[in-house]
């Protein structure tokens, strides 16, 4: 039993590196897409100084911590978005390869995943975090307690994110949807319902409270509060823990069903 558990973190070891390596020779476009991302966030601190300076704290956020959470939130938005390269393997029909591999098609996309996430990391999102305050921007926890909770929040909220890229791409198969049309979906869908884009609070009337609720927030809104001091951290973890027990079984159902429907295109 424990020879297989070694073996299979060597397994994903070595798929992380790998992938890691091969983004940094095969992306031609990373220093582009660094700095869209740069612009990004600047645009976004711009924004809300412009909407909330002068404002005082507006349910329950200061202009200083939704600062904070914008910052962090590009920081860490490949680990919020959890984005695989499912749809690509479908339409290259390189998915057919991965079945007979020794692992499962979850771990195989999950481990390319964070060798991809561990590169944007330490390239982008720590030069980012080390000139935040050159931004008038304080990117440290809200206090030792939320730096604390942080990682464990962040580490179900990427739970959360895969099982949902899973439980979509098996519903985009049992469907028989186009690939990329799902993945649009699925973002635009993320963007608008998780708060990485605007806080959940800020949102107008008990919508906010009503989308917190839903697994979306799970992935983003949840770690990013938590970050910046949100009083029931508690909860919010309690919410990711049962949505990440919640959705995984049904992952896993919604791929044992649609296996033998699966059908790729291209390749």
């Amino acid at each position: 039993m424990w020879s297989q558990v070694i073996r299979g973190t060597r397994q994903c070891v070595k798929s992380v590196e790998m992938s890691a390596t091969e983004y940094l020779g095969s992306d031609r476009l990373f220093l582009i897409s660094m700095l869209v991302r740069l612009l990004r966030v600047l645009l976004l601190l711009s924004v809300w100084r412009l909407i909330l300076t002068g404002r005082g704290e507006v349910s329950g956020m200061s202009l200083g911590s939704v600062l904070t959470y914008t910052l962090v939130a590009e920081m860490f938005a490949d680990f919020l978005q959890c984005r695989t390269w499912l749809d690509g393997a479908f339409w290259s029909g390189t998915i057919v390869t991965r079945l007979v591999r020794p692992m499962s098609l979850f771990t195989q996309f999950s481990a390319e995943m964070f060798g991809e996430v561990i590169v944007v990391f330490g390239l982008f999102s720590l030069p980012l975090f080390l000139c935040a305050p050159l931004l008038g921007v304080n990117p440290l926890p809200a206090s030792p307690g939320a730096a604390l909770l942080f990682p464990i929040s962040l580490g179900l909220a990427v739970s959360v994110g895969l099982a949902i890229e899973y439980v979509f791409a098996g519903i985009g198969i049992l469907f028989e949807m186009p690939t990329y049309a799902l993945t649009r979906l699925r973002a635009a869908i993320s963007s608008v319902l998780s708060g990485a884009f605007i806080p959940l609070a800020l949102l107008p009337g008990k919508l906010g409270g009503i989308l917190a609720l839903l697994p979306f927030a799970s992935q983003a809104s949840a770690p990013l509060r938590i970050y910046t001091g949100a009083t029931d951290a508690p909860r919010l973890l309690l919410v990711q823990l049962l949505w990440a027990i919640v959705l995984w079984p049904i992952a896993h159902a919604t791929w044992n069903r649609s296996r033998e429907r699966m059908v790729s295109f291209g390749g």
